[in-house]
Order: C-alpha cells, then sequence, then structure tokens
C-alpha cells in the first residue's frame, strides 16, 4: 500500500508517469504534462538501460526509481505527489491542452470521486479510428476508462482504496472500479493521444481480441499472473 508522506498542496495536479525504456516518448510525454499550471510531473523509472531517467530529468521532471511493474511504479510515485489530485500518465501518451483545467472542472462537480480522458491513438487507417470509438464508447456509457486514458482521482480517496493493486495486468480496471462503488467516474470532454505501438507491433486485430480475452478472464475471476503468463505464451507462440 503506498505511504502519503507528503503535504498536500491545493488546486496542484501531480503527474505520475511509470517508465521503462521509454527515450522515444519521454520528452514529449513529460512536455505535455508540464504544459498545465499548478502541475508537478513524476516519473517513476523500473531502471530502464536506454536513457529515459536521463531524459526525463533533463526536462525537469522528478525521477525515482522503483522495482519494475506499472502498478508499483506508480503506487511509488504517489510517496513523492503533493498534489490535491493524481493523474497516472502512461509514458508513451500525451495529454490534451488544458487538460488541468479539465481535471479541476471534473473534479469540483458533486459526487464525483474520479475521471479521465477520451481516447485518441496515433496512426493511420480505419481499423485504429474504430478501436478508438469503441473504447470512447466503453467510457462515456459504463464509466470505465482504461489507464491508457489518464486516469485521475483526489490523493485521499486514492490513499483510502489502498492504491493500486500489485498485480501484473488490468490494475487500472482494479481501481475504476473500487472508485465507481464510491461516487461518479466522469469523462473530461478532452482526449489525450496515445502511441499505435502495439496494434503495429502484434497486429490490429489480433491484439484487440487479446485485450478483450484478457478483460473478460479477468471479469470471470482467473488470476492475474495466469493471464499474464498466458498472455505472454501466446504473443511468443502465434
Amino acid at each position: 500500500m503506498p505511504q502519503r508522506s507528503q503535504p498536500r498542496v491545493r488546486g496542484r495536479v501531480s503527474v505520475i508517469i511509470p517508465t521503462l525504456n521509454e527515450a522515444w516518448h519521454i520528452v514529449s510525454t513529460v512536455r505535455s504534462a508540464q504544459a498545465g499550471a499548478n502541475t508537478e510531473v513524476i516519473v517513476v523509472d523500473g531502471h530502464s538501460r536506454d536513457g529515459t531517467a536521463e531524459l526525463a530529468r533533463s526536462c525537469g521532471a522528478r525521477v525515482v526509481s522503483s522495482g519494475r511493474g506499472r502498478a508499483r511504479q506508480m503506487n511509488a510515485g504517489t510517496a513523492y505527489a503533493t498534489g490535491q489530485w493524481l493523474l497516472f500518465l502512461h509514458a508513451d501518451t500525451r495529454l490534451p491542452r488544458g487538460f488541468d483545467r479539465h481535471v479541476r472542472r471534473v473534479m469540483g462537480q458533486p459526487g464525483v470521486v474520479g475521471g479521465a480522458f477520451g481516447l485518441k491513438i496515433n496512426g493511420p487507417g480505419w481499423g485504429l479510428r474504430l478501436i478508438e470509438r469503441a473504447a470512447n464508447l466503453r467510457s462515456w456509457a459504463l464509466r470505465l476508462p482504461y489507464g491508457d486514458q489518464a486516469i485521475f482521482l483526489t490523493a485521499d480517496v486514492f490513499h483510502q482504496l489502498g492504491g493500486y493493486r500489485d498485480q501484473p495486468l488490468m490494475e487500472d480496471f482494479s481501481l475504476v472500479r473500487c472508485l465507481a462503488r464510491r461516487g461518479r467516474v466522469r469523462m473530461a470532454p478532452a482526449s489525450v493521444r496515445t502511441s499505435g505501438r502495439r496494434w503495429a507491433s502484434q497486429g490490429l486485430w489480433r491484439t484487440t481480441l487479446l485485450h478483450q480475452a484478457v478483460a473478460v478472464a479477468y471479469c470471470l475471476g482467473v488470476s492475474p499472473s495466469w493471464i499474464a503468463k498466458w498472455r505472454k505464451d501466446v504473443r511468443v507462440t502465434v
């Protein structure tokens, strides 16, 4: 469970970015987060070997080290966060202009305990556009955004929930479901832009079907560790 060790600054947004060998993306990601007013950027690096930490530090981000694992890294970053609100950002995803204003407006609505942004994916083709639409429909209709949509919430609520579960996948899904039991999860009227590398490297429909299979298995109660091993085996053998 993450430990709250920093005093909170009212109105501040702490952007926490877990990284592992993200030198190609980290500069643009950090700069998109630094564009907000009264924000801080914390990069939690899992011992990258490509200079990710050095690049992030050269951009002015606070860089800390952690054991590998996205959930573990994001939890570790919250110990250094001073913001009233936490925003968790994937290393290959850029925030929209004015993201900080969107966070404050969404979180200022009665009964809202968390939120996220719409999704846009870098890359051409109607297939990616369909995936964007499906993700945004799920998010708006079910109030169930995923981690690549920059989930945000108050720091106090995050710590009350015990942070992210230390599991190899679906940690974002689990957190949002917990949030939804405490209050409203709202979508900001703006979109993050994420890399299309997952779909480009593994194949558009194969990647999409694999993601859906993982989500279904998790909802059915299959162990995240078993799902992670199965997903790795599928990627290697297929």
